[in-house]
């Protein structure tokens, strides 16, 4: 694309909300967790779907300890070291789903726990 139309599509749709960057985090933790919703129970009729969505929710969570292992990382140091606990939890329990010794339904309570606390301060709309 050249600057033309980048100019010209950036504003075409005016009337969209500006997204916060919880927000943004509220739906990125809404997408992964409607896979593993759907990918839940699913592990002999759609394995791949299940790993998938197993793949998307390790891989927000790796973002997210990365993040708050930042030294400039804003977060309280106790939010922070909680969310990196969640993390390795969640990197352990989701080798446990794919061996068959565990569902996904706590790594679904987690994220939406986590989603909770986005929309209860104010981060989505």
């Amino acid at each position: 694309m050249n600057a033309t139309i980048l100019a010209k599509t950036a504003y075409a749709n005016p009337g969209q909300p500006t997204r916060t960057l919880r927000g943004t985090e509220y739906e990125i933790f809404a997408r992964v967790t409607h896979r593993l919703k759907q990918a839940a129970g699913m592990e002999k009729s759609n394995f791949p779907a299940l790993v998938r969505a197993l793949y998307d929710n390790r891989r927000l969570w790796t973002t997210l300890a990365v993040d708050v292992a930042l030294p400039d990382n804003e977060l309280p140091d106790t939010l922070r070291a909680r969310i990196f606990y969640l993390n390795q939890f969640t990197q352990a329990h989701s080798g446990k789903v794919l061996k068959g010794e565990a569902t996904v339904d706590v790594l679904i309570d987690i994220n939406t726990a986590i989603m909770r606390g986005l929309r209860r301060e104010g981060g989505a709309e």
